[in-house]
Parts: structure tokens; C-alpha cells; sequence
């Protein structure tokens, strides 16, 4: 199976060669259903209390994650907020020590 690359977004325009999900739950089922090589993910979403800091915490408890992972949330707090829970899972050991985690803000355009 080849692996696929998804952004998480309900505003940008999605990147070439990646799958829109504008959802944390279309997200999640992705992941189940899909090898993710690459994972882009925004924090703040048409539904305020699923956003993408609940996503990163649903995706360690699930133990569902990609070969990298993007945090692009122009939410400079959120963004970080969850760069940071990502990483803390990697140090505890809740998460691959090879996936690799970078924090690029992306304009809202």
C-alpha cells in the first residue's frame, strides 16, 4: 500500500498530492484506514472543541501517527501548544522516536 500525505485544514487551499480533511473525525479515520507518509495539521477548526490540539492527543492515545508531521496553524499559542505535546509524547515514550515533528506556520492567505 502506498502511503498518502493529508492536511488537515478547513480554510487553506490543500497542497498538491495531499487529501483534504477539514475534520478532526475524517482525520482519525484516514489515519486508521491509511499509511500517512506526511501529516499537516491546523489547530483551529469550524468546530471550536474539536480542534487540532484535541486531534494530537486523540492520535497518541490511539497510537495513530504519520512518518512526519507538520503543525501549520497560524495560531501562534495553539500551534505551539501542540509542537510541544507532540514532542513530550516522543520524550515519554508514548510516541516513535523517529517520527519527525516541525512547527511551520502557515499564512491564512
Amino acid at each position: 500500500m502506498d502511503k498518502i500525505n493529508v492536511f488537515l485544514d478547513d480554510y487553506r487551499t490543500c497542497p498538491v498530492d495531499y487529501f483534504l480533511v477539514e475534520t478532526i473525525d475524517d482525520c482519525l479515520l484516514m489515519m486508521k484506514d491509511n499509511e500517512i507518509n506526511h501529516l499537516s495539521l491546523d489547530h483551529d477548526l469550524e468546530n471550536k472543541y474539536r480542534n487540532g490540539f484535541m486531534l494530537v492527543e486523540m492520535m497518541v492515545a490511539k497510537q495513530l501517527f504519520a512518518e512526519s508531521i507538520t503543525i501549520h496553524s497560524a495560531n501562534a499559542g495553539a500551534g505551539k501548544a501542540m509542537y510541544k505535546y507532540l514532542k513530550s509524547a516522543q520524550d515519554e515514550w508514548k510516541m516513535p522516536q523517529n517520527i519527525i515533528i516541525k512547527l511551520r506556520p502557515l499564512p491564512l492567505r
